[in-house]
């Protein structure tokens, strides 16, 4: 084949993105970015609720995608030690202790007949159970100065039930990338899976893509000056294999798939732990009419966005970019018809 005819058959493949939008609704991203013959968009569905926090998601990445060490730098505030997401963190698992029991919360894995809060609450409690004798004190009975019902400031002895939130986050690849919206260089790009790129040997460092993200996403690497996020590793998708974080998942908490498949299955999910008595079971950013068109990684949550680090309600930063930019044609004409006035008036007082 010729390098003419290799190019035409590129570009028959594309088509000029006439259907892009800055919000709303959009079943076809790949095609609106002008991919014709395209796969299923793909994504990322997150059940934080069988996430135990091992991190393996966090290493399967920076070795696939050889991302940098961070400084693994614990916050103060628990035992996270990535601290959130960034040039060189591209999953995140963050760690939240709340003093909630777990109401009917299943694990990931069955383990019958094994109560496992009894067997907590008597670690150590007798002298048949784990520990060097039986050095605990019973466990309804609070240390002095415990208030009731609450956690000792000094010892955890007498603590009611405790829940960790565990969430593995990273870039939700919205239906509306701000982030591509506003690159300036092309170096951010939307593939023919659906999902958003950054091109670091086109990237000029220029930051726009910073502050466009309305997760805080993307960032640029300390010494590189360079914007770099999850790929979600489209080396990976290029060869039909499944992102190096969803494989290397021991619960499934990350699952990898056809997006609508995903939103199915999530929609399960969420009824799966109401039914059991986790009514505060909600799906994050899987709803198509949210102010990003919805996420390409979307998420099950036991509590508020918030908690998480989430944002309520995201909106894409570029969604008023046309009426903003028709305010200032409008603002432009009204200072030129005014120049052009005191031009004229003043012409004529010269000719009086």
């Amino acid at each position: 084949m010729t390098d003419n005819s290799a190019g035409q058959t590129r570009r028959s493949r594309r088509r000029r993105p006439d259907g892009h939008q800055l919000s709303g609704p959009q079943p076809d991203v790949a095609g609106a970015a002008g991919h014709l013959d395209h796969p299923p968009r793909v994504g990322f569905f997150t059940d934080t609720s069988v996430c135990i926090g091992c991190k393996a998601c966090e290493v399967a990445c920076k070795e696939w995608n050889a991302v940098p060490e961070d400084g693994l730098q614990l916050t103060g505030m628990s035992y996270d030690n990535t601290q959130g997401l960034g040039a060189d963190t591209w999953r995140h698992v963050a760690f939240i202790e709340q003093r909630k029991p777990l109401g009917g919360q299943e694990p990931g894995f069955a383990h019958e007949n094994v109560d496992v809060f009894d067997a907590a609450r008597r670690l150590g409690s007798s002298p048949s159970s784990p520990g060097p004798g039986a050095t605990a004190p019973a466990p309804d009975a609070a240390p002095t100065g415990a208030p009731a019902g609450e956690i000792s400031p000094l010892r955890p002895d007498g603590r009611t039930e405790l829940r960790w939130l565990m969430s593995s986050d990273v870039c939700k690849h919205c239906t509306h990338a701000a982030c591509l919206d506003v690159c300036p260089t092309g170096s951010l790009f939307r593939t023919e899976f659906g999902t958003v790129v950054v091109q670091e040997d086109i990237c000029n460092g220029c930051g726009y893509c910073v502050p466009a993200c309305p997760y805080g996403v993307i960032d640029l690497r300390e010494g590189d000056g360079r914007a770099w996020k999850c790929t979600l590793c489209y080396d990976r998708l290029g060869v039909g294999a499944e992102p190096a974080c969803a494989k290397a998942c021991p619960t499934d908490s990350i699952q990898f798939g056809p997006l609508e498949e995903l939103r199915e299955r999530g929609a399960g999910r969420v009824a799966q732990l109401h039914a059991n008595g986790v009514t505060d079971a909600r799906l994050y950013g899987e709803n198509p009419d949210d102010g990003v068109g919805g996420d390409g990684a979307f998420f099950l949550l036991l509590d508020e966005p918030e908690v998480y680090g989430l944002p309520p309600d995201p909106v894409v930063t570029t969604r008023d970019l046309p009426d903003m930019w028709r305010h200032a044609a409008m603002a432009a004409a009204s200072l030129a018809a005014l120049a052009v006035a005191s031009f004229v008036k003043g012409g004529g007082r010269r000719q009086r």
